[in-house]
């Protein structure tokens, strides 16, 4: 289903934050109920307890709803210094693992990606909904390992860039791989193999 373009703000009044809220879980449960080609923007408003019109103000459609509805669940992974890289690594693997192990999280993704194959603005919103605010770990973990001595700092910012889209590259498919694809348990022991080949290779670069 190929994406509406989005419309312009309209005047009136402002966004409820718990409206919104609430048409991001009913997306979600109505994903895993339904599934994608089933999901309706009907049924989104219907057990958010909002009117349709709601939903057309603030997504232009299905897709920008779900990539949307996604995007809310990505924001949660968090990188709490564990005191060393190999720690920080092992800790944000175990929780990307987690959060695409829970059904809702699972469904809407697969659907999102699935559908973006044939949807390019689609696949353009999961870049800048998802992967490029998901990259704020990668930015985060690296800058404090340079601090630590862990990592060598990187004078070029255009050299940085591309390191770190490597990094989230590497991470993030490793684990889609191995939770979605291989259905494989991500656990401490895999965590643990996987961040020091990683560093390993890092610090041969």
């Amino acid at each position: 289903m190929p994406s509406r373009t989005p419309s312009a703000p309209r005047a009136g009044r402002p966004r409820s934050a718990a409206a919104d809220a609430a048409i991001l879980e009913a997306t979600r449960a109505a994903l895993v109920e339904l599934g994608w080609s089933k999901l309706t923007l009907g049924d989104v408003a219907s057990r958010a307890g909002v009117a349709k019109t709601t939903l057309y103000r603030r997504w232009a459609g299905k897709n920008e709803l779900v990539v949307d509805a996604v995007a809310v669940l990505f924001d949660e992974l968090e990188l709490p210094d564990r005191g060393s890289l190999a720690a920080d690594i092992e800790g944000v693997v175990l929780q990307f693992a987690a959060l695409l192990d829970r059904p809702e999280a699972k469904t809407a993704l697969m659907a999102v990606v699935a559908e973006s194959t044939r949807d390019e603005p689609l696949r353009e919103r999961i870049r800048t909904s998802i992967v490029e605010r998901q990259k704020r770990l990668v930015l985060e973990g690296r800058s404090r390992a340079q601090a630590r001595g862990e990592l060598p700092l990187e004078q070029d910012p255009a050299a940085a860039a591309r390191t770190a889209d490597l990094i989230f590259d590497v991470v993030a498919g490793a684990v889609v791989h191995r939770t979605l694809v291989s259905a494989e348990p991500v656990d401490e022991e895999w965590a643990t193999r996987f961040t020091r080949l990683l560093i390993g290779g890092l610090a041969g670069d």
